[in-house]
């Protein structure tokens, strides 16, 4: 047997290492201005590499261009991934070209990925006796880990075999496919069981042994997570389908054809000179060993000689002086919690100048810990710049650490700047806006981590125990990086003078707002809670009584399969809809297209709906009481719609349904303390309000000009009648039709809601045109503007970015355009009620008024306020959110005054 038939056949991810690289690494350029970081960062890892492993065989994998077999299984395959960067683009030729030169066999097969490639020759190199190391950064390759196939990251020096895989996801490697399907993949659209993560996965695995038996037991699952089992389950075999690695392609290359060439020296010195790799080029000159010279390190990003941790008076009083006299401070606090209203303060960091940043530590107390500076004294001194508005602060996401310093009974001020904020304001459209995706996706560089420095799982750290040097490495970094986003976001925004103002005077004023509402938090009746948790029991038994009636046997009305034997097997009814498995659908918009004329998907539609009310808000939210306060505090999210309108989470207040008895009953238990009563004020109409305001059409303007009843005077246009003849059902119709066009609903579905023809609906909304035009003109000048702009824009110029607008897909096309219709009605409302917000705290503030502002729900605000000073305060507050905007129409605003907040309606 030959020396080579022993040493390992190495296939090299080159895909996966060309974004790790450009990615992690510091963006170089050559004196041409041309990107050369990522080419520099695998050639080092392939150096080294080399040099470690000394292969008998190699070969360096890149996925090809175009489509391959997983977009045809399913079309969503990658589609949420962007495009590769410019940058990234361009140095992806010039690296094979190296690769090549030095001699190394390079693969790139169409229809398949690397990792096809890579697991066929893997599989072929076992069967031959020749050991496999498969060299990249992804976690999908553990998989075809055994005892002759080993993983190995370059990047961070981690290898895994069989027992490795075991102990990093917890299960062996045969189980990786089924994990992989559980958990999902953000990046590559797998769909996965949507709120499962990895220790889940690994758990049910565990317990279940394989997905086929976690299916098999959905049923035995409780709580919202196994409602989430159940209802992913028909997409399960698709995501198992999509995660396995194909190890059978043809290929015309076998494992023991993979081996070097002699490298071709004048082309290496032709490339290294072109894109200056000066080290190499001279290892190259004094003959050196090209594929193993010492120059092949892979660089690392220096987090400077600057970054420093606090520990003395004198260190710390230097770094006040320096904080006082910047113009701008990047500020960011360490917690030991999460959760904002029971969270203390850990340690600050700071950054003035890019790569010079500081950490003051301040709680870390695990044993060993060093000595660290008072927190209670450190705070008294730093509360004057935290609380001057003066001084100037750039953080991200500073509302959450506003909050926590309220905690300490500290006031910051003085938020001049929120990196989140300006990359929100700059492009809301389909991406992450955490400080990780940004500094990744913008400065090119890849964050410490939490898991770096906490650990991971029932093992992880709260943040007082990590030891202080990977603390304020990650401290510090974060106030480094903050700074760093706001140099490269600033001056695009002051490009734009629109989007300026809209971040300057909607955007960034509201963080405030928003905090104060968030700490006051909202009372909540934890007994009546119960009570209705009780009831909402009792409703679900008697529509799972009325649901076996109809069906004609008992059934789990909470299990997939079993909903669909009933329905299409069993009684026969349409099959609207299949799953890429090849089965009839039980998703939600299917049963409600069926719920149209068949009894049981109505009943089981009303069975879900009741039983995430109970799960969500009635079992729930006595949970989230909090012990200090006795109240329930929600986060207000400002960067997570592509409208602009806000989101909540923990509780969500945004999806209490208000027109239902058991959702009105829920918000019943949102109450008043003692002395004080619930004002809850609302925008009338204000996106059809808008809509007048938008397209000018003269119909709409003077009907609310006039102060009609809307809905009745577009009945009166359609049914061709005097106001007064209109019939509740005729309004009923006008609603639909002024509220589904402006949503972009189809004659077809506007027909199904209103239960009559497709015909009789068509003619509705030809009738509806004919009276408005204006609205029909501004539809299709919007769906212009947005094919010619690839955006459309608020009243206040907030810009909604439409990707899709010219797919060649039909549905993603159609549904760009129902959005560009819709977007600037939903985001002008936004942006009136934020102002609005802002207005009103404003008042609140200065005039020292006994009442707080403690919702914000669509249209609607909502305030606790003494009961002595409600007429006052409400007629303030109507006024106010009346001028928040100077429109065509006037806006019109309801209040209401009650004891809780079904009262206030």
């Amino acid at each position: 047997m030959s020396e080579s038939q022993t040493k390992p056949l190495i296939l090299v991810d080159g895909s996966s290492y060309l974004y790790r690289a450009f990615h992690a690494l510091p963006p170089l350029t050559n004196s041409r201005g041309e990107p050369t970081g990522a080419i520099y960062g695998v050639v080092g890892m392939l150096k080294k590499l080399l040099a470690e492993h000394e292969p008998g065989y190699i070969a360096v994998v890149f996925d090809a261009k175009g489509k391959t077999f997983r977009s045809e299984l399913y079309a969503q395959y990658k589609a949420t991934r962007p495009p590769m960067p410019d940058e990234l683009i361009v140095q992806a030729e010039p690296l094979r070209e190296i690769i090549d030169a030095l001699g190394l066999p390079l693969l790139c097969v169409p229809g398949v990925e690397a990792d096809d490639v890579i697991g066929t020759l893997a599989r072929a190199a076992e069967s031959q006796g020749i050991p496999v190391l498969m060299s990249t950064g992804d976690k999908d390759m553990a998989q075809l880990v055994n005892a002759r196939i080993t993983l190995v990251n370059t990047m961070d020096n981690t290898c895994l075999d069989v027992e490795g895989v075991k102990k990093r996801f917890g299960v062996p490697p045969e189980r990786i496919v089924d994990y992989l399907a559980l958990v999902g993949d953000k990046i590559d659209n797998i769909p996965g069981v949507p709120g499962v993560g990895p220790k889940t996965a690994a758990k049910w695995l565990q317990q279940y042994g394989c997905m086929q038996g976690i299916i098999e037991h959905a049923d035995e699952i409780k709580g919202k997570i196994g409602e989430k089992l159940r209802a992913a389950i028909d997409n399960l075999p698709l995501s198992y389908l999509l995660a396995t690695i194909k190890c059978d392609i043809p290929l015309a290359l076998t494992p023991r054809e993979l081996i070097t060439r002699p490298p071709d020296i004048a082309r290496l010195r032709a490339l290294y000179q072109r894109y200056e790799f000066k080290a190499w080029l001279a290892a190259l000159e004094r003959g050196g060993d090209t594929r193993h010279d010492p120059a092949g390190h892979i660089p690392q990003l220096v987090e400077g000689d600057a970054y420093q941790i606090l520990l003395t008076e004198a260190s710390l009083h230097a770094w006040l002086a320096r904080i006082e006299a910047a113009e701008l401070t990047a500020f960011d606090i360490e917690t030991d919690n999460l959760n904002y209203a029971e969270a203390r303060v850990v340690g600050m960091s700071f950054a003035i100048k890019e790569g010079e940043a500081a950490y003051l530590p301040l709680g870390h107390d695990y044993p060993g810990a060093p000595q660290q500076l008072s927190i209670d004294e450190v705070l008294a001194r730093m509360k004057p710049w935290l609380e001057n508005p003066m001084r100037r602060k750039v953080g991200h996401n500073l509302k959450y650490d506003r909050n926590v310093l309220v905690n300490h009974g500290i006031q910051l001020a003085g938020i001049a700047h929120d990196t989140m904020l300006e990359s929100y304001v700059l492009n809301s459209t389909g991406s992450r806006h955490d400080l990780d995706t940004l500094s990744e996706r913008h400065l090119h560089h890849k964050n410490i981590k939490f898991e770096d420095v906490a650990g991971k799982g029932v093992k992880q750290l709260s943040f007082n125990q990590v030891e202080l040097g990977k603390a304020a490495s990650y401290a510090a970094e974060d106030a480094d990086m903050s700074l760093r986003l706001h140099r490269h976001f600033w001056p695009q925004l002051q490009a734009q003078e629109t989007l300026r103002a809209l971040y300057e005077g909607i955007e960034v004023p509201l963080i405030p707002v928003l905090s104060r509402m968030e700490c006051r938090g909202v009372l909540v009746d934890a007994q009546q809670l119960a009570a209705q948790s009780a009831e909402l029991a009792a409703r679900m038994a008697e529509v799972e009584r009325e649901a076996f009636e109809v069906a004609g046997e008992p059934f789990n009305i909470s299990s997939p399969r079993q909903i669909q034997e009933i329905l299409y097997e069993k009684q026969g009814l349409p099959k609207q809809r299949m799953t890429p498995t090849g089965q009839p659908s039980t998703a939600e918009d299917v049963l409600a297209e069926l719920a149209f004329d068949y009894p049981l998907p109505r009943l089981i539609l009303d069975h879900r709906s009741l039983a995430k009310l109970k799960s969500t808000y009635t079992d729930k939210l006595p949970t989230q009481i909090n012990g200090r306060t006795g109240r329930v505090h929600t986060s207000y999210h400002q960067a997570v719609t592509s409208t602009g309108r806000l989101s909540s989470s923990e509780p969500n207040l945004q999806n209490i349904p208000i027109r239902t008895e058991v959702g009105r009953r829920i918000r019943q238990a949102f109450i008043a303390p003692p002395g004080y009563k619930i004002l809850a004020a609302d925008y009338s109409q204000i996106e059809l309000r808008i809509m007048a305001h938008l397209s000018g059409d003269t119909g709409l303007l003077a009907a609310f000009e006039q102060d009609q009843d809307i809905h009745r005077a577009t009945a009166a246009e359609v049914f061709r009648l005097a106001p007064q003849q209109v019939t509740a059902e005729q309004r009923r119709a006008a609603k639909a039709i002024n509220f589904g066009l402006i949503y972009g609903m189809s004659a077809y579905g506007l027909a199904r809601q209103l239960g009559i023809d497709r015909m009789g609906a068509q003619t509705y909304v030809d009738r509806y045109f004919e009276r408005y035009p204006g609205v029909k003109r501004y539809m299709q000048q919007t769906r212009e503007q947005a094919r010619t702009c690839g955006y459309v824009e608020t009243v206040f110029g907030r810009r909604l970015y439409l990707p899709e607008i010219k797919s060649r897909n039909t549905n993603r096309r159609q549904y760009a355009e129902r959005t560009a219709i819709n977007a600037p009605m939903q985001g002008t409302a936004a942006d009136i009620i934020k102002r609005a917000m802002i207005d009103v705290d404003a008042w609140l503030q200065k005039a020292s008024q006994p009442a707080h502002m403690i919702m914000q729900v669509h249209d609607e605000l909502v305030f606790e306020v003494k009961a002595d000073a409600v007429e006052a305060v409400m007629a303030e507050t109507v006024a106010r959110m009346a001028a928040a905007a100077e429109l065509d129409v006037a806006l019109k605003v309801k209040a209401a005054v009650g004891n809780n907040w079904d009262e206030a309606h």
